[in-house]
């Protein structure tokens, strides 16, 4: 169940149990339940990773990542209220700046940018992504694929049925209640 607004809790790593401020109707955080669910099947591929946080809002996702020693996290996000929320929440959680990147914009922005520069540190390990239910729009998700790295995974949050994503192989989907989670790796 998604939350809204008020404090969204770290479910593991450095910070468990660590409450972040969520910039009340501006965002929408993936339930308790959904994020140790995901961390625990992303067990051995976060440490050390380089992870882009699609779609940030309250930026609990790439949070957690960083709770669980990410080496480095990109969050994206177009509001700039929730944007300044996760700055807020990484300045206050002691992270730091050489550990996380912060862009204010689509995901269309942020692939069509990222897509001019030619260089593999603007590839991701993993790609955690959970575009908002109530205007999904499957070709901003689509555009993520030239962002992870080959033999990478992306993780979609998304309503009804897995999308077929070109150049990704659907490896499994967990549902919990109105929410699925599927876990894509790279062709």
């Amino acid at each position: 169940m998604r939350q809204k607004g008020g404090f969204v809790k770290i479910t593991g790593g450095q910070f468990r149990g660590q409450k972040i401020r969520t910039p009340g109707e501006a965002t929408h955080p993936m339930g308790e339940r959904e994020r140790l669910a995901l961390f625990n099947i992303l067990t051995g591929q976060i440490e050390g990773a380089s992870v882009l946080d699609a779609f940030a809002g309250s930026g609990i996702l790439g949070i957690e990542a960083i709770s669980r020693n990410a080496s480095k996290v990109v969050f994206v996000e177009k509001n700039s209220v929730a944007l300044h929320g996760i700055i807020d929440s990484c300045l206050w959680l002691g992270v730091s700046e050489e550990k996380v990147d912060f862009y204010h914009g689509t995901m269309a922005s942020f692939c069509e940018k990222m897509t001019h520069q030619a260089s593999d540190w603007l590839k991701f390990d993993v790609v955690l992504a959970d575009p908002p239910y109530d205007n999904f729009d499957l070709s901003e998700v689509e555009c993520l694929k030239n962002l992870v790295l080959e033999g990478g995974t992306l993780v979609l949050s998304h309503p009804g049925e897995a999308p077929v994503l070109p150049g990704f192989t659907l490896v499994k989907t967990r549902a919990y209640a109105a929410a699925r989670l599927s876990f894509y790796d790279k062709d």
